[in-house]
This record gives C-alpha cells, structure tokens and sequence, in this order.
C-alpha cells in the first residue's frame, strides 16, 4: 500500500529540523510510480515537496538530483532563466532513502499539446538553450557525468549492437542506425551541460498578458550531465506543432557556432528509445517486454521506408505513427525521468475538462479519458493542526514497489514562418495552455 501524505509530511521535519509542519496532501501530478510523493504545507508559508524511492533505481535517481541540485550554486541559478527547486534535505522513511525539495509553483503540458508560436514553444527553447550554456565547471566540480562527442558515439553504437544481438531488429533500422554512427559529421559537437533527457512535462509556465505563456521553472535535475546537447532535444518529435518553434529559438539563444547536425542526432535518439526498450525486455528475459518493443520496431521500419539519417527530411505519416506509440517505454528506459514530486502543476478537473472538450479533434476514447480521470489523486490538504508529537521517522513505513509509468516520446513536423501571423499565434498559444493553468494553492 502506498504510503499516505500525512506519513510522508512527518518525515520533512527529519530533513529540516525545527519545521513545523501544518498540512499535507498529495502531489495531484504523481507521474511515476517507482516513488510515493506528497506536499508538506510549513507554517511559515512554504511548501515543499517530498519523494521516497521504492527501489534501487529509483533510490539512485534520488540521490543524483539530490547532487545535482547542490551543485547549483547561487551564481549558476542567477545565470537561468527560470527557477529550480532549491535542495532542503535528505531522510529515510523507514529503510527507504527520500529527498525533500521546494515546490516550485507553475503549470505543465504534454509534449503533444504544446502550441507554436510566441510564447511557450519560443521560451521552452531559450530554457533548453540556458542550461546549456552554463559553465561546465558546474558539473566537473560536482563529480557529475561527463561524456565526450566520442563517447556518446560509442554508447549509441553499443546500444546498436545490445539491440540488433537479440535478433528482433529489423535490418533495416540495423542499417540505418550503423550508418548514423559511422556517419562523422553527426557527432562533431561540443559537448555542453545537458540534463540527460528533458521532457515537455520537465517545464513549469506561467501566463502573463505582455509576455505569453512562458517558462518559469524547470524539474527533473538529476540527469544532469556534460553530454550531447541533443538528448535535450529529442523530445521535440512529440510536438509537431511546436517543434520548429522551439528548435528556431534554442538555435537563436546559444553563445556559440549552430550544430548543424543537432536536429538529426535528436531524431536518432528518439527512435533508439525503442532499442532501449527491447534490450530492457531483453536482459530481464520478459517475453512480452521484447515482443512489445519488436512490434513498435517493425512499425518504425515500415514508416521510415528510405528515410536517410543523414538529412533531415519531411517525415512520413508512418514514422510518426510508429514514434508515437514511444510514451508506452517507462520512465525507467527512456532518457528521461520522474517530474512527480517537485511541483503541484495542474488541476485535474481543468485538465480533464480540456481533454473531453478536445475528444473529437485528437480522436481520444471518451470512456478512457474518464477512466484516467478516475485515477486522478485527491489533493485535498488534511489538517495537521495539534499532531506535531507525531512528527517523526519512525513514524513512516516501508511500502511495497509499484510499477513504473510512461513518458511521452514521438515524431515532430515543422511550421512554416508567416510574420504577419505572430500576435494571433501568441493568442492561440495561451488559449491552449492556459485550459492546463493550475488552481491557487490551497
């Protein structure tokens, strides 16, 4: 069972002596499952946010971002953009390893569902663009990962090979992903601050009349890495419409030459996401993992056709059709991470709203979007007035593991420019975001 968030808000008081915790609730965007999160609500009029582990690698990934957020030191956060959580502290709930961070306030949106233009997709590129431009020595003097354009080239291609081993590869994917190693103009980059896999949903927007939907926080630090800038990017073949706009204005923000090959090496990382998957399946001998991840290869075989990797070309309807179905790899595989417990970013009953008002433009089930609202948490904040005495580790246990859930991951298509267009592409932007603005803070 999992653990409650009156249980979880007692162990804040471990991390941060002398809090006096008045309220807890559940986080409402609880996004994976390998962690039990919650919010603790201070007298003081902070809240934080707290995330437990319920295995090895998800206690892993805690005490990464735990690193990594240290490592953020005053200067580097001046030098962003945006907010990051601040570090409070670290604690066990009973044998298992949880990390206590602030709750950073904002709104989230899924990668598909991101509208072009000014605003949103224009400020998610210039936060990408930022992290990438802070002085590595951010993460060299904190031990963090570093990896080289050789490096990274070398992994892919073992990645290649763990994969095309289990025989469940087509050939042609085999090809045109040895090619992509082999090709030497793909990996002549300068290897910057990355944080391993940002995601759409890694982004916290807040609106504003002048300025639009913009960037105000960014979650998800415990990739952080010296690597291939493009691991950030490769999101982007799940917003079709955002895509070129987000592309366009990271390109613009950078301090240093354009990486002409940046889009396509994106591209390539985005569809070994199903590689990665299979070679999971794989070393844990689950015949329905392999099976599921030969099938979504075998559909990206047949949309690329002879789609070279060496130009970026229009993408068919069947490459983006396979690329979609790349929210069904967890969060575990996939380049990217758990976003769960470090902000309260939306309101369910407007998110479902939105969605059943959409229904009939993306073709959505109405009877599973109701379904997946059913499993919406209550964030109701439960009175901890006069329990204080309560408030301590040994007042936490040990649930068990749950299984990890999906991120998104699929194809991109461009925008075609028409300046006259910028003031109604802003209003279109905040109309779509604004239906995933979260409620006040209760």
């Amino acid at each position: 069972m999992a653990r409650s968030p009156f249980t979880l808000a007692a162990a804040v008081t471990a991390a941060l002596p002398g809090a006096e915790v008045t309220g807890a609730r559940a986080l409402s965007a609880d996004g994976d499952a390998r962690f039990d999160s919650a919010v603790a609500s201070l007298a003081d009029g902070r809240e934080l946010a707290i995330r437990v582990a319920d295995d090895d690698d998800a206690a892993r990934e805690l005490a990464a971002e735990a690193l990594a957020l240290r490592a953020l030191t005053a200067g580097a956060r001046a030098m962003l953009p945006f907010r990051a959580p601040e570090y409070v502290g670290e604690t066990r709930v009973g044998d298992a390893p949880a990390l206590v961070t602030e709750l950073l306030p904002g709104f989230q949106i899924e990668a598909a569902h991101v509208p072009a233009g000014r605003g949103a997709a224009e400020s998610m590129g210039a936060a990408i663009a930022a992290v990438h431009g802070l002085p590595t020595s951010v993460v060299r003097g904190a031990g963090l990962p570093s990896r080289s354009a050789e490096e990274a080239r070398a992994d892919i291609g073992r990645l290649v090979d763990d994969a095309a081993a289990t025989g469940r590869v087509p050939a042609r994917l085999t090809v045109r992903w040895r090619e992509a190693v082999a090709d030497d103009d793909l990996w002549r980059f300068e290897s910057t601050i990355t944080l391993n896999g940002v995601q759409a949903t890694s982004f916290l927007f807040d609106d504003d009349d002048e300025r639009g939907p913009h960037v105000v926080g960014l979650i998800g630090w415990h990739g952080l890495a010296i690597g291939d800038p493009a691991i950030d990017l490769s999101w982007l073949s799940a917003a079709p419409d955002a895509a070129a706009d987000v592309q366009a204005s990271y390109t613009r923000a950078l301090d240093r030459a354009p990486d002409q090959a940046l889009e396509v090496r994106a591209r390539l990382l985005a569809e070994l996401e199903f590689a990665r998957w299979l070679v999971h399946g794989d070393a844990l001998r689950r015949p329905d993992i392999v099976d599921d991840a030969a099938a979504l290869l075998e559909a990206l075989a047949e949309g690329l056709r002879h789609e070279d990797l060496a130009v970026v070309a229009d993408r068919s309807a069947g490459v983006d059709s396979a690329l979609d179905a790349l929210d069904r790899v967890p969060a575990g595989q996939s380049a990217g991470g758990d976003t769960s417990m470090q902000t309260d970013a939306y309101s369910p009953d407007e998110l479902w709203a939105a969605e059943q008002q959409d229904t009939a433009d993306r073709g959505d089930d109405a009877d599973a979007a109701a379904a997946r609202r059913a499993e919406m948490v209550n964030v109701e904040t439960e009175d901890l007035s006069g329990v204080a005495d309560l408030f301590s580790p040994d007042a936490a246990d040990r649930s068990s593991s749950r299984d990890a859930a999906s991120p998104a991951a699929a194809a991109g298509a461009s925008r075609e420019d028409a300046d006259g267009d910028d003031e109604e592409a802003q209003r279109a932007a905040r109309a779509a975001l604004q239906r995933w603005k979260s409620s006040a803070s209760e």
